[in-house]
């Protein structure tokens, strides 16, 4: 036998093996990795204050437990009670049957049975219920899209879609707003 024609079967044998192991080993895509669910802390039965940029107090937050996500640092809530200050240091009262506040805490979203109760003593009294509350403490701001019925002394508003300023004591209806009126004498 001929050492060329050996040396020939030997190449053609090694770009085979070559081949096939380059089509076995070829990218794969990586397994998914399995979420676990489980939340990497948990706070209970607690109250925090948070700041804005200034140093001021910008909320507080009341609740029995507080579970953090740890692919997106988001924070899960049961029944939290927000307290958000207005010019006079007196507080809004936002409670619901759960809550959710983005990794920054620049967003905060309230639903079932969500109540807002205004600062006592101030201009503008009244309770506020709806289906669920999107609240920007940065913005001083609250609004749902939701059916909300407002409750003050002597009247009740009812409309879809509301949003109050906390610093100012500015609401808006967006939509079907109605109103009722019961004098003090009638009750």
């Amino acid at each position: 036998m001929n050492w060329r024609l050996l040396l020939g079967l030997g190449l053609l044998l090694a770009a085979i093996l070559g081949g096939w192991s380059a089509w076995k080993h070829r990218d794969q895509p990586q397994p998914q990795v399995m979420q676990t669910g489980r939340p990497d802390y948990v706070m209970r039965d607690f109250e925090m204050i948070v700041l804005d940029d200034a140093g001021s107090e910008s909320l507080s937050l009341r609740a029995p437990l507080m579970e953090r996500d740890p692919n997106d640092h988001t924070y899960t809530i049961a029944t939290p009670l927000f307290l958000i200050p207005d010019d006079e240091g007196r507080n809004w009262e936002l409670r619901a049957d759960s809550g959710w506040a983005s990794a920054k805490g620049d967003e905060v979203k309230l639903k079932d049975d969500v109540i807002g109760t205004s600062p006592p003593g101030s201009s503008l009294t009244g309770t506020f219920e709806t289906a669920y509350l999107d609240v920007l403490p940065r913005e001083n701001l609250a609004r749902t899209d939701a059916a909300v019925t407002l409750t003050q002394p002597g009247s009740i508003l009812k409309g879809v879609g509301f949003e109050i300023h906390t610093k100012t004591k500015r609401y808006a209806f967006k939509s079907k707003v109605r109103s009722r009126y019961e004098p003090h004498a009638a009750r």
